[in-house]
């Protein structure tokens, strides 16, 4: 008999935590965003209960960039994992100042406590001053990506080995067992392993050794570069890797008043912050080995929401952009990984009027693509 077709999954909703003061743009405009515990707990919950599958603590150690307070992202990932049900919580890790054994230990924990929810980020490093500022070696820009990629792989060991061995020129593991490890959860190896970065050498460590690929915000074009890359990658390795995409989104009743808030925001901008921002991620992907990668081609604009997401433009009324998302999906994202400017509000409205746009929208696209439909005929049918 021919093989049935797989009923694909639905596309699944991440959100920034905004666990640093200054909210998800670089910009005096008012942000009713708090940084605080019991407003990101309430949050949380609201997020859980609005469509969101899972949300990113970010990882910042010293105050920039508008960021003048930060609580740490795998304590505040577990308290949110306790303050919660369903949702699951990625802390976002920067290899060099954890060692893998520590941190695998740290996650199987919140995994146990949690029943199965915690995740990670690795981060392979960004912000030159958080290292020399604690005393830390500053690796050229490919060698954090070998040392990030080292670092996965002890994860993996650690977590699925009774007796774990790893020798490379980053990280040494011999005859080590951590226990308890994390919860077994059907369809998870271990606690989900995703990571960023747009240069050559992400995307290819994403291949060989990630679960999930953050891309920047990107348009189609560029998104679909990145999924193709990794893709080819995977493949090579007998793998398969999942897709997410960064977004600032900004829903209202009207295009013209989502696009006004967009020009007040950027009008707005605090310039010296993004200024200061834009020499610090010269660091990232103008420093690669090809002058490829994160922030390597961002203008002042795209710089003021600091993961590039104005880029994905989901900006508008809540069909306009239910379009956009389904069209990303058919492209090959499994995750968008949402910023917004007033937390509750903008998280409440997104479940109430732009979620079941969505839905609506993805059941035809997936019917299409399930007949048999290229994924550029399916968009076509959203494009209508």
């Amino acid at each position: 008999m021919p093989d049935q077709p797989t009923t694909p999954e639905p596309l699944r909703f991440a959100y920034w935590v905004p666990n640093v003061s200054g909210g998800l743009v670089t910009s005096t405009i008012e942000q009713r965003t708090d940084w605080g515990y019991e407003y990101n707990r309430e949050l949380a919950v609201l997020a859980e209960n609005n469509g969101f599958d899972y949300a990113l603590s970010q990882v910042r150690y010293t105050a920039s960039y508008g960021a003048a307070y930060q609580h740490e992202s795998t304590g505040f990932s577990l308290a949110l994992l306790l303050a919660t049900q369903r949702l699951k919580l990625i802390a976002a890790v920067h290899p060099g100042l954890w060692h893998p054994g520590v941190l695998a230990k740290f996650i199987a924990t919140a995994d146990q406590l949690s029943g199965g929810r915690a995740a990670v980020n690795v981060v392979s490093g960004w912000f030159k001053g958080e290292f020399t500022g604690l005393g830390e070696p500053w690796l050229e820009h490919d060698e954090r990506y070998r040392r990030s990629e080292e670092f996965i792989r002890v994860l993996r060991e650690l977590w699925s080995s009774d007796s774990a061995e790893f020798s490379g020129d980053f990280y040494r593991i011999h005859d080590f067992d951590i226990k308890p490890k994390p919860v077994e959860v059907p369809g998870r190896a271990h606690p989900e392993i995703f990571q960023g970065g747009n240069s050559t050498a992400a995307r290819k460590q994403a291949g060989r050794v990630s679960d999930w690929y953050f891309s920047n915000g990107k348009d189609f074009e560029g998104f679909t570069e990145q999924v193709d890359d990794v893709r080819a990658e995977a493949a090579i390795h007998g793998r398969t890797v999942r897709f997410g995409l960064n977004a600032f989104l900004i829903a209202r009743d009207t295009e013209s008043e989502a696009r006004e808030v967009l020009r007040e925001i950027v009008t707005k901008a605090d310039t010296q912050a993004v200024e200061g921002f834009r020499q610090a991620v010269a660091q990232a992907g103008r420093s690669a080995s090809d002058g490829k990668g994160m922030w390597a081609d961002s203008e002042f604009e795209d710089l003021v929401q600091y993961n590039d997401g104005f880029r994905t433009r989901l900006i508008g009324e809540p069909e306009q952009i239910a379009r956009r998302v389904v069209e990303y999906k058919a492209r090959g994202a499994n995750l968008l990984l949402l910023g917004f400017l007033h937390y509750l509000e903008d998280v409440a409205h997104f479940g109430e009027h732009v979620l079941p746009v969505i839905r609506e929208l993805e059941k035809d696209v997936d019917e299409r693509l399930g007949n048999g439909a290229p994924a550029e005929e399916a968009v076509r049918a959203v494009r209508a």
